[in-house]
């Protein structure tokens, strides 16, 4: 048992991508992720989007696939994942390499970011995924406070803890809006400058304390107040109180 390698990845993407054009049920075929705009690393995973041809059967051609990448490639687990009408089905092989295949019918076939390199077939022109807003992400700040402070003072110290994650994920998300960096996912987070981090390795609570858990939480509601006097300084204004009253 081993780690892939960055060779085994590039030669288990050819051979898919080769089934893929061999296959009179896939009508086209796209690199998506990280190797379609040329930010692959040494742990980046597979990523290939599947045109399904207008009279394949999508159960079928999914089972074959899923079979084969039991069969043939190490797959050990997969998981599924619903966008629209596509499948992301998201595999994990027994040397740690991910493999996500999405089976598109031939109307959602098509870029819907800047991710998308096409192998063969005809895509569709798709309207873009609107990107989550800076008044997105303070929306989601602020309703995560609301339900740490309900959860420090039920005592449920878990889950005090989970949202509080989930208010400094979207404080560090409406930083990364600001610096223009991809805030999905975190993948902008280690870019940013470090007097934005800084401040916020105070938001980490050390221990599910009550007054630990309450000092994290005093440290990102002034992180996020300090963000959304850039992003929107009259919504700061109005909630300022609001917010620190939920520390209080």
């Amino acid at each position: 048992m081993h780690t892939f390698t960055p060779e085994e990845r590039e030669q288990l993407r050819d051979t898919l991508v080769a089934a893929a054009r061999a296959n009179r049920r896939i009508s086209g075929a796209a690199h998506t992720g990280s190797a379609a705009i040329g930010r692959e690393d040494r742990w980046s995973d597979i990523d290939l989007a599947l045109r399904l041809a207008s009279d394949a059967v999508f159960d079928d051609v999914v089972a074959d696939w899923t079979n084969s990448m039991y069969a043939e490639h190490g797959a050990v687990a997969h998981t599924d994942v619903w966008r629209g009408a596509t499948l992301y089905r998201v595999f994990l092989l027994a040397n740690t390499l991910q493999v996500d295949l999405a089976f598109c019918l031939p109307s959602e076939f098509g870029a819907i970011g800047p991710s998308f390199r096409l192998v063969f077939g005809d895509p569709n022109e798709r309207a873009s995924r609107p990107a989550a807003t800076a008044g997105d992400h303070i929306g989601m700040a602020w309703l995560y406070a609301l339900h740490v402070r309900s959860s420090i003072a039920r005592g449920r110290w878990w889950q005090a803890e989970y949202m509080l994650s989930g208010m400094r994920d979207s404080v560090l998300a409406l930083a990364c809006v600001r610096h223009r960096l991809p805030a999905h996912q975190g993948r902008g987070v280690d870019d940013l400058p470090p007097d934005v981090l800084l401040p916020l390795t105070h938001a980490l609570a050390g221990s599910l304390e009550a007054s630990e858990l309450q000092r994290a939480f005093h440290a990102t509601t002034e992180a996020l107040l300090g963000e959304m006097a850039h992003a929107d300084a009259d919504m700061r204004d109005r909630l300022a109180g609001t917010l620190r009253a939920l520390v209080r």
